[in-house]
């Protein structure tokens, strides 16, 4: 929250954009506002008025420079499978269904490949026209559930479709219908033939945007 007149049609900053039913525990707004009141009473005002399907967790006022985009410095993204034989409507909104399971050591080692910094074109396009395609992931892994698998990925910035590219890839090495050494071989190859197929949105989750202290 920046303490400054908010008239009318001011624009809302945010921290990124995510694809139509991706979802987001960890976005980050900025907007201008005359309150005279806490910064609690605001988060209480606020929730009071929005959707169901939106929460404000925290309220703080920053700098009147502040850009929640273009000053983070990372952003954490976690993707949801669940492995049944058959759907499940309850998980089905919020993950996606795998079956038969991916071998979990297949997609742990094919995650470590992901990490540094590397042109990730075959995985990705850039959110504007000729704009670099060089990223930097800090880390990438894989935990096991009962019947689900997380995948958690921390890097700088992502490409448009990155990381659901990314999360699809990975599931089909685990079932064994590509070769393990596939995601170095994009790697390699940023130019050549792109990551094809695209993992559903629903069970990707914007969880965190990070900036410097």
């Amino acid at each position: 929250m920046r303490q400054l007149a908010w008239p009318p049609g001011n624009a809302i900053l945010f921290a990124g954009r995510t694809d139509a039913g991706v979802h987001a525990s960890g976005q980050v707004i900025a907007f201008d506002l005359d309150w005279n009141h806490s910064e609690n009473d605001l988060c209480r005002a606020l929730n009071s008025i929005l959707p169901q399907d939106v929460s404000v967790k925290d309220v703080e006022q920053t700098r009147a420079d502040f850009h929640p985009r273009f000053q983070a410095q990372a952003r954490r993204y976690v993707y949801r499978i669940y492995c049944c034989a058959t759907r499940d409507p309850l998980n089905d909104r919020y993950a996606w269904r795998v079956w038969p399971p991916p071998d979990f050591e297949r997609l742990q080692t094919g995650s470590q490949e992901l990490i540094g910094i590397h042109d990730f074109a075959a995985f990705g396009s850039p959110h504007k026209p000729g704009g670099s395609t060089i990223r930097e992931i800090m880390a990438a892994s894989w935990k096991r559930g009962e019947d689900d698998y997380f995948f958690e990925v921390l890097g700088n910035a992502f490409l448009y479709h990155m990381v659901r590219h990314i999360v699809k890839l990975l599931v089909i090495i685990g079932q064994d219908r590509e070769h393990r050494d596939t995601v170095q071989q994009y790697l390699q190859n940023p130019t050549g033939p792109p990551v094809q197929g695209l993992a559903p949105a629903q069970g990707l989750v914007l969880k965190e945007v990070l900036y410097a202290k």
